[in-house]
């Protein structure tokens, strides 16, 4: 039914080039991870399914529905393993429903999988990859169990939980007469569109009447003829769980496109529904629902992601917030300087009275550092030792297991303690337990979690009025009834109501699962290290190598990762008996000369793990000086190369004779070209050098003189590369006598490297032959000498990837290869001034300002670690912006600012900022806690015909008179200096400045501080009772703010609100159902309008059309059959007209949501301007005005120059890249079903 219209979206995944790409869709986890702190499991994506994870968690953490899901048992439901068998009649889909939640609700694993349930639907693996609109999946799965429990006792489950019913009733006003339809529902599609939010569009739906009068009368079977009446709707029934589906995805007829509606939308945390119902007897806690899920969608109309905000009813989960876990940690680290704390002995003790059974050593750790706050090895070990030897040492009061894995107390200790030490450890048991909400209990108020797909996470209350607007935003609401309690016993009880065959089955998986694990820990946690003895080798021929056999000179040894270096050198000293004086460990490789030490292992407190330690990694165990007398050099630097050295025999026969020898020389890779001479014994000569990989004589380069200073690395030069000596009085070249080293370049490819160091060179490209086991740095050094450019680049250069639009991404590091790099072969890199970033530094764009365009951004390195505080400084001087009057925000994957970036003294690792992120430097100043900061502009309205609204005319008498279009230049009023943004040329707003205020503050604070800006003097601006405040939408007035008493946090401005000021002539009062617009009288005869005078008009009586138009005839005083109107449109520069009941057919077959003006295609709202043509005077069709010829002129000019500049774009990004990837066609539209059987 909606084809692609919600598939998911992947272009938010970072294009990080050293990322490893996601997959669409993967194979199940042969092991699935365990369920991380908050105890709850999510559902794994199958490629397209977030919609349905999304709704299977809802019904999930529906207690009611589970529960009564449960009570279904193998004798109604019959067994899977009976599925296949066609005689049985296995109602497949309940029966999966039930494992699945069993599993999200015992099995221990952080996701559970889907598959079994959509291969119960008749799902394929296309169906899986495509997504589809949750709404419609809701009903589809609600129809597909109830046929499936048909002849069941569950057989009304989704009636008796879902179903409610709708009265539409039609009151003759004549006779009383009621004409009464009845109508069922699973739940409520709502209005979002010119709705503030749900109440709102409850009160239109069931409060609101329609009014059949004048031409629209109503025909009564009573009184059989034409009368008036009233129709309206009410909720009759309501359901224990209540559904509401928000309209946010509409099609835009003038467009004919679709789009997403992100304007803010509020709902209610608790809701009354009484006003919306029948009158009944009914207690008015009946009418009262809870808040309990939010289906969420974030993206467009054309691709997004779904995911879930969930409240934890039963209290099943571990909810713990960051502040909160920050405090509980403050809390707890105090308690280190006392006394209790600082003895391993109580704390650990107080730890293991609250488990009554083994638990494995390593948890005890984890438990440690949770309650303490800090690990053992930090915090004891120095004093203690490791924390198993620990254990160990107090065998009175721990029972260890044979292994040493496990540990508990004993029990002759926990019941034969001291009271005092009881009491006292108790006490401290309880100082912990306090400030932990996983040991204390407490079940009060449950706490809301977000889970998206397999992530769950937990979030606040307040986090949910987040959705309320935005690409991100509510798509479906789920309230229950607040009567609902459940039992005690179900409270924090996973296992509660669940049948007893899924229990022993989860029982039976969770034990696979841990003896999986335990043999997938002992496979992936123990690895192999190769011991290299020092005392067993020599450094010999510029490389450690064995003195005697490998066999004696290497140990293997099979260590935990998880432990520490500390660990294993303690190891290492038990297994070498014979050590004596210090022990070093250093990293080693094997490299075609010999052994080769990189570096030392010196921190002890680090795992294997963190260490980088690699299975298999070559350990080489010495004093850290020397090797036999014989002083190391270590690291990267001086690498021993193993070189190829050709040169003419040194006896005098041979060399008259020109015979060529290859002898094997090693020499450091820091070592200087030069140093050949020295090593054949040489004095001088010219030397010619040639890579590993191709041998051929034009490849062949010489070494000038003034280079034989370079290192062996500087020069491209690696293991087996070839170096030919010739003498310096050589008058023939010795290459073409050497056929025999002449190789083919077919396995070699290439890569573009441009010079865009802005240093003129005689080339601006050249490719570079490359394998991807090629080094960055190689084919940086070959680029430069190629490039003739100089040499000292070879310390200032980086080489970039150049995307298929020309843009430079991150620099790639010198250390890695092509493929680790993802640098795909043939594609372009440029070569730029500036060092790559290491390991612990960040590659960023930032620009000034929220309309980025691509290309346009500044970039910078900075370290991963430096505040956001400092890193907005270095932005600010880079960019050259003075003050402190700035914030940052990240660019999203729409490549729009996102929220601003709050937490200031947060490091960019703790925010999670990337390399290759954007961040947009955008002006204002973050306000404090709980404050607004909000731009305050001047409104004076504008006529379409251009004039500047007088305030000077009567409120209720319309203008007379002609005058044609006053030339808008000579009454444009200039914006003052700091205006945030553009400001349409036909919107007469004025920048004041900005305020900042409190969101307690009522919206007449706001008004009284903004009076007091430096403009308001100029403006004399009036009292605030005579100030109308509207919210600016896109540069324009867009929400009207009534109620001056109103605090600013109820109208759900948001931190992005600005707000303009209208003064007015005298002090008004809007009610609810009032709605201000702008009227403007035509001019007879001419093509312009008199000046817009404001019009209140009530729409209590609905939003219709006749409504509109008697209130504009009262108004002017004009009949109303001699009137037209017309909405203007100024984004469009037109005029639609508003047609008259009397042109409508068969007006009483029509439904009240087709003749409202709030709907397609007027959209009335609050600052509309329409306007009136007096047909006495005027019968001219036409409502536009010169102005809006202009306009639209103009506006087709725009659009022909973005033509123009996307074909010129076009045009050059197919010269960057003529391979360029075409756009992602649209899938098909395909209808989403739940195949059945037939169970009757």
């Amino acid at each position: 039914m909606f084809g692609d219209l919600f598939e998911e979206d992947y272009s938010s995944v970072s294009n990080n080039q050293y990322g490893k790409g996601k997959k669409l869709k993967t194979k199940a986890l042969a092991l699935p991870a365990p369920r991380e702190f908050t105890n709850l499991s999510g559902i794994r994506n199958q490629g397209g399914t977030c919609y349905l994870n999304s709704l299977l968690q809802t019904l999930h953490f529906t207690p009611e529905f589970r529960e009564a899901l449960f009570s279904l048992g193998p004798e109604e439901l019959g067994s899977l393993e009976d599925k296949d068998k066609p005689e049985a009649k296995v109602r497949v889909i309940p029966l999966q429903l039930q494992r699945l939640f069993a599993q999200l609700l015992l099995l221990d694993q952080e996701a559970a999988s889907t598959a079994d349930l959509t291969c119960s639907f008749g799902w394929t693996d296309d169906e899986e990859m495509r997504q589809h609109d949750v709404q419609e999946l809701n009903r589809i799965l609600f129809s597909a169990l109830e046929t499936s429990l048909v002849g069941t006792s569950g057989h009304d489950l989704i009636r008796r939980l879902y179903h409610g019913t709708i009265v539409n009733q039609i009151v003759c006003k004549e006779c009383g007469n009621t004409s009464e339809k009845q109508e069922d529902f699973l739940d409520l599609t709502v209005a979002v569109k010119n709705v503030l939010g749900l109440e709102d569009a409850l009160w239109n739906m069931y409060v609101e009447e329609e009014v059949f009068d004048c031409d629209n009368l109503y025909h009564c079977g009573t009184c059989d003829r034409l009368v008036q009446a009233t129709k309206s709707a009410k909720l009759r029934k309501l359901p224990p769980f209540l559904t509401v589906s928000l309209l946010r995805f509409n099609f835009d007829f003038v467009k004919c496109e679709r789009y997403k509606e992100t304007s803010c939308y509020t709902f209610p945390l608790r809701i009354n529904l009484k006003p919306f119902c029948e009158q009944s007897e009914l207690d008015d806690l009946e009418y009262i629902y809870d808040l309990f899920s939010v289906i969420i969608h974030k993206g467009g109309c054309y691709g997004g992601h779904y995911h879930v905000y969930i409240k934890d009813v039963d209290h099943l989960g571990n909810w713990q917030f960051k502040e909160e876990k920050r405090k509980q940690d403050m809390n707890l680290k105090a308690l280190q300087n006392e006394e209790d704390i600082d003895d391993p002995l109580m704390i650990l003790k107080a730890i293991l009275l609250q488990e009554n059974n083994l638990i494995p050593v390593d948890l005890l750790g984890q438990k440690l550092l949770k309650k303490i706050g800090i690990s053992w090895n930090k915090k004891y070990r120095k004093l203690h030792g490791p924390l198993r030897k620990f254990l160990q040492l107090h065998s009175q009061i721990f029972l260890l297991s044979s292994d040493g894995s496990s540990v508990s107390l004993l029990k002759d200790q926990s019941l034969q303690a001291e009271p005092n030490f009881q009491s006292h450890e108790q006490q401290i048991f309880q100082t912990l337990a306090a400030e932990s909400p996983e040991l204390n209990g407490s079940t009060a108020c449950p706490h809301w979690f977000d889970i998206n797909d397999s992530e769950v996470q937990p979030i606040k209350e307040k986090d949910i009025e987040q959705q309320f607007q935005g690409k991100e935003s509510a798509y479906m609401l789920f309230y229950r009834k607040s009567q609902l309690q459940r039992p005690p016993e179900a409270l924090a009880n996973p296992r509660y109501r669940i049948p007893g065959h899924l229990l022993k089955e989860m029982d039976a998986a969770n034990i696979e699962l841990q003896m999986k694990r335990a043999e997938w820990d002992s496979a992936n946690n123990n690895f192999e290290l190769h011991l290299h003895l020092g005392p067993h080798y020599h450094f010999f021929n510029g490389a450690l190598h064995p003195v005697t056999s490998q066999t004696e000179s290497v140990w293997d040894l099979t260590f935990d990762k998880r432990k520490t270096l500390g660990d294993l050198r303690q190891s290492i000293f038990q297994l070498l008996e014979f050590w004596e004086g210090d022990m070093v460990l250093s990293v080693a490789k094997h490299v075609p000369a010999g052994l080769h030490i990189y570096h030392t292992l010196d921190e002890d407190a680090l795992t294997l793990r963190e260490a980088e330690l690699a299975d298999g990694e070559d350990i080489f165990v010495w004093n850290g000086v020397e090797v036999g007398g014989v002083k190391i050099q270590t690291g990267i630097d001086c690498e021993p190369l193993l070189l190829n050295v050709l040169h003419l025999e040194s006896s005098g026969q041979a060399q008259k004779s020109g015979q060529l020898v290859e002898s094997p020389h090693v020499f450091p890779a820091n070592a200087e070209v030069g140093t050949v001479f020295t090593a054949l014994a040489i004095p001088e000569g010219i030397i010619l050098i040639n890579s590993a990989e191709s041998a051929g004589e034009k490849n062949w380069t010489t070494i000038a003189q003034e280079d034989m200073k370079k290192t062996f690395r500087e020069q491209g030069l690696r293991n087996g590369s070839l170096v030919l000596v010739q003498p310096p009085d050589s008058e023939n070249s010795l290459l073409p006598k050497q056929g025999k080293w002449i190789t083919g370049m077919n396995e070699i490819s290439w890569l573009q490297v441009k010079n865009l160091c802005q240093i003129e060179s005689g080339e601006k490209d050249v490719k570079i032959s490359a394998t991807v086991n090629t080094v960055v740095f190689d084919i940086r050094i070959k680029a430069i000498k190629e490039l003739n450019l100089m040499k000292e680049l070879a310390e200032n250069s980086c080489l970039r990837p150049i995307d298929r639009n020309g843009k430079l991404l991150c620099p790639v590091p010198d250390s890695s290869t092509l493929k680790e790099a993802e640098v795909k072969m043939g594609s372009s890199l440029g070569l730029c001034l500036g060092k790559a970033p290491t390991s612990s530094q960040l590659f960023l764009f930032f620009a000034l300002g929220t309309d980025v365009q691509t290309g346009t951004e500044m970039e910078i390195i900075v370290e991963e670690t430096l505040s956001l505080r400092d890193c907005l400084k270095i932005m600010l001087e880079k960019s050259g912006l003075p003050g402190d009057a700035w914030h940052l925000r990240k660019m999203d994957w729409c490549y729009e600012a996102g929220e601003p970036l709050c937490e200031e003294d947060a490091t960019l690792q703790e925010l999670m900022i990337c390399s290759g992120d954007t961040l947009v430097i955008v002006e204002g100043k973050l306000p404090r806690p709980g404050f607004l900061k909000v731009p305050i502009w001047w409104y004076q309205p504008w006529s379409p015909s251009g004039h500047r609204e007088s305030r000077d005319q009567p409120s209720r008498t319309p203008s007379q008179g002609g005058g044609g279009a006053a030339n808008a230049q000579d009454t444009q009023l200039c914006l003052f200096e700091g205006a945030p943004g553009h400001v349409p040329a036909e919107v007469s707003l004025l920048y004041l400045g900005d305020i900042e205020i409190s969101e307690d503050a009522a919206l007449a604070d706001l008004k009284s501080q903004a009076r007091a800006l430096p403009p308001c003097s100029e403006l004399a601006a009036p009292a605030p009772a005579l100030l109308r405040a509207w919210t600016v939408e896109s540069r324009r007035p867009g929400r009207l703010l009534r109620t001056d008493r109103l605090q600013l946090k109820e109208y759900k401005l948001g931190r992005r609100a600005e707000i303009c000021l209208e003064p007015l002539q005298k002090e008004e009062n809007l009610g609810p159902q009032d709605v201000l617009l702008r009227t403007q009288m035509r001019i007879p005869g001419e093509r312009a309008y008199a000046p817009a005078v404001d019009l209140v008009w009530d729409t209590a009586r609905g939003w219709t059309a006749g409504s509109l138009r008697q209130r504009v005839a009262d108004f002017y005083s004009l009949p109303v059959e001699k009137i037209e109107i017309a909405k203007y449109f100024p984004d469009r520069f037109e005029w639609l007209p508003i047609p008259s009941w009397n042109q409508q057919i068969n007006k009483r077959k029509k439904k009240k949501k087709q003749d409202s003006l709030q709907g397609a295609p007027h959209y009335m709202k609050d600052g509309d301007t329409v306007g009136i043509k007096n047909l006495l005077v005027d019968d001219d069709d036409d409502f536009s005005t010169v102005r809006d010829d202009a306009g639209k002129e103009k506006q087709k000019q725009l659009l022909r120059g973005k033509k123009s500049s996307r074909e010129a774009l076009g045009i050059q990004s197919s010269d960057v890249s003529s391979a360029g990837s075409p756009a992602r066609p649209r899938k098909s539209e395909a209808s989403l079903s739940i195949h059945v059987g037939s169970f009757r």
